[in-house]
């Protein structure tokens, strides 16, 4: 059997690990970049803007709300977060202020 197998020797020095734990930070680096740049910058910004449109609005500003409901603004409570929506003359709905997705354009509710 000798003949065709060779016979294994342990070596008398232990081989040394490659490299050491720098490549690891590396990546863990770029991957904390690549998370922040595709995850949390464009969901920081979405928030931003919702936040800025939230305040932006005011009494008859046409909205669109998250369940699909376009109306223009009858009132709005300052003090607290609720908005009441105009759908018709005589319908009429109130909704929270986060639940606005857009302001529409002036005009959008006659074209519809």
């Amino acid at each position: 059997m000798s003949l065709f197998i060779s016979n294994a020797h342990a070596s008398a020095a232990g081989a040394a690990p490659a490299g050491g734990g720098m490549e690891m930070l590396i990546m863990l680096g770029i991957f904390g970049l690549v998370f922040y740049f595709l995850i949390y910058r464009p969901q920081a910004k979405r928030v931003k803007e919702h936040k800025a449109l939230m305040s932006a609005m005011a009494k008859g500003d046409e909205v669109l709300t998250q369940g699909g409901l376009v109306g223009k603004i009858a009132k709005i409570a300052d003090d607290k977060d609720f908005i009441v929506i105009s759908l018709n003359d005589q319908a009429e709905v109130t909704v929270q202020k986060s639940a606005v997705s857009a302001v529409l354009p002036k005009g959008t509710m006659k074209s519809l």
